[in-house]
């Protein structure tokens, strides 16, 4: 073997040239040679032998087939932990020359790569964990977020300011051990998919005042309620506003967490029994929309009609009588109600909502309900809870759609 290792020239066989590319013996000219062979198993070979010279892996670096490069990626970024300082400082000189311009690769397949294998790893290089974590493809930055222990907050904050990704934010939530600051920056996005992750992250520190906000936030992001009803701890007025807002089998939930005031968790199940009497009773077939509007007049006439009432309605799917009761309180017709959610217009049901004297948090739901829209397409309200539209706006959207019936 020694004598193969030694060979002037590449054996014309392309099996032993793989095996000589793949020998760590095998003398440095010769690997330089078959760096260049033209069969892509043998430069293959010789990008993952580790006892290749770093001219090898800087030829190789710049190899058509990007298989070729990916493979000397993984080998070099593999490198990198449990070498003495003697050999890191070499390392730095050589291999983490040609590992920086790898970083660089126009293949997102390379990238991802070294992404991989250094993403949990505290010996590399910050500014190729950075130049990772700023990339724009998901398979490179993804895990380099949401692992890498020389990420800071600062470095974070600095990401979800930027957004370089899609996932960007998501990454950053799903952090184990998110610090407050950092959990304040992804809650004030409007990255609901974050929030989600935010919320699922167990480890996460969220201030209270900021678990609040989001619970404030959360009628319209139905998503959230399970991982809002799982958080590791919820005050009672958490608890209590979530109540409200969450669907009978998170309050079920609710009221089985062992965490919660006695006296809470007594109003959480009488609650819950009365929602479940109302779901039985509620078997009954939906009312017509005339049985609707009377029901809508009669609440009315008695001081019950209240966002709390619709959103009863819009929890039990009950298309018509959310309709009459919205069509009520905004003294309109049920037809400009209907016509609204025959044209799916977000604009028009939320500025229905607002004419009602209701709040954004029953505009979500509606829109979900009545005009069948997904969640990316859902008018949302602002940061403080706010209608997003001017009120001229809304006043016009409301004077279109009773104009289409004349």
């Amino acid at each position: 073997m020694a004598d193969i290792a030694g060979a002037a020239r590449p054996a014309p066989d392309v099996a032993a040239r793989v095996r000589l590319g793949a020998n760590p013996e095998t003398a440095p000219d010769l690997l330089l040679a078959l760096a260049s062979d033209p069969a892509v198993t043998v430069r293959a070979a010789v990008a993952m032998n580790t006892a290749a010279p770093s001219q090898v892996d800087r030829l190789l670096a710049l190899d058509a087939d990007e298989r070729v490069r990916t493979l000397l990626a993984r080998k070099l970024a593999s490198l990198i932990p449990g070498l003495p300082p003697t050999q890191r400082d070499r390392l730095q000189q050589q291999a983490l020359a040609t590992l920086a311009g790898l970083v660089e690769d126009e293949a997102e397949r390379v990238r991802a790569a070294i992404a991989d294998v250094v993403k949990d790893m505290p010996e590399v290089p910050r500014e190729l964990v950075l130049r990772l974590a700023r990339d724009s493809a998901v398979s490179v930055c993804e895990p380099v977020i949401r692992l890498s222990p020389l990420l800071t907050a600062e470095d974070l904050m600095a990401l979800l300011a930027a957004q370089p990704s899609p996932v960007t934010a998501t990454a950053v939530a799903r952090r184990p051990g998110l610090p407050e600051s950092v959990a304040d920056a992804v809650a004030a996005t409007a990255d609901t998919g974050a929030i989600a992750a935010l919320l699922s992250n167990a480890s996460a520190a969220i201030r209270e005042a900021t678990l609040d906000a989001l619970i404030a936030r959360a009628a319209e992001a139905t998503e959230w309620h399970g991982p809002l009803v799982r958080r590791p701890v919820l005050t009672t007025r958490a608890a209590r506003a979530l109540s409200e807002i969450v669907a009978t089998q998170f309050l079920d939930a609710l009221s089985r967490r062992g965490d919660l005031d006695p006296a809470l968790t007594a109003e959480l199940r009488r609650r819950l029994s009365a929602r479940l009497d109302t779901a039985a009773h509620a078997a009954r077939p939906e009312p017509n929309i005339a049985q609707a509007m009377a029901e809508a007049q009669h609440l009315y006439a008695e001081g019950k009609l209240n966002e709390g009432a619709l959103l009863g309605a819009v929890q039990q799917g009950e298309a018509r009588l959310a309709t009459a009761l919205l069509a009520v309180a905004a003294d309109v017709p049920a037809s400009v109600v209907d016509r609204a959610a025959t044209l799916r217009s977000a604009k028009g049901l939320v500025s229905l909502v607002w004419k009602a004297g209701f709040s954004m948090r029953a505009a979500g739901p509606l829109q979900t309900l009545l005009a069948r829209l997904s969640p990316e397409r859902i008018l949302r309200g602002t940061c403080d809870g706010g209608f997003p539209l001017a009120i001229e706006e809304m006043r016009w959207q409301i004077d279109f759609l009773s104009r289409m019936g004349r």
